[in-house]
């Protein structure tokens, strides 16, 4: 199909990776616990957006780059690290100044078109995720295949709408979860520990090497 083989486990494989929590995840997680099922929707979509860029850009070979060069690698790491501390701290603000929680609005609530953009840049700034894609995706695209890029791009097609369901999924569990806390003291005890995950997965991208 399209110079590929072995589809079916692809999307298996696929399918477990997209289900493993990571920053994406944890994002709209917060979103949705915080602002509702819009926003956990909108940050899903801009986390799906992301992925796009890093397909389109392993696809046309600009991935390769980043793998090879280790300074492109850690300057792009320090970015992300950096934008990932960003939002945890936006999490945090809008957990306190979220409607739903019942307290004194301290902060405007975050829109949807900033959700779904720091989705985007949550994702686009992390280098893991395209040397995941370089890495990934070339296992399942015949050496013979007639146009390799238009198979990388159709499993990078098919890898992430399959992951943008899943995270719409997340986004509607998340918002139902909630409801039934968000006016108790668990629900900032929840997103605090959203937060705390955040800050952790912070530290192992800063401290991650290139695995490829």
């Amino acid at each position: 199909m399209l110079g590929t083989h072995d589809f079916l486990l692809f999307v298996a494989a696929g399918v477990l990776l997209n289900i493993t929590p990571g920053p994406d995840m944890l994002y709209i997680i917060g979103r949705s616990s915080t602002l509702g099922w819009r926003a956990g929707a909108a940050a899903a979509l801009g986390v799906g957006g992301g992925c796009v860029v890093h397909i389109v850009a392993a696809a046309l070979g600009l991935s390769a780059i980043l793998g090879a060069s280790a300074t492109a690698f850690t300057i792009l790491k320090i970015i992300g690290a950096a934008y990932l501390v960003y939002v945890g701290v936006s999490l945090i603000l809008s957990s306190r100044s979220s409607p739903r929680t019942g307290r004194v609005v301290a902060f405007a609530p975050a829109t949807l078109r900033t959700v779904f953009v720091q989705g985007f840049l949550t994702n686009v700034l992390n280098p893991k995720v395209a040397l995941f894609f370089l890495a990934f995706l070339p296992q399942f695209i015949d050496s013979d295949a007639p146009s390799k890029p238009l198979a990388f791009l159709f499993l990078g097609a098919v890898f992430d709408f399959n992951g943008t369901v899943w995270n719409l999924l997340v986004a509607w569990s998340a918002a139902r979860f909630t409801v039934g806390i968000e006016r108790s003291r668990l629900a900032a005890w929840f997103n605090r520990c959203i937060v705390g995950l955040f800050v952790f997965l912070v530290v192992r991208l800063v401290l991650a090497r290139r695995s490829c």
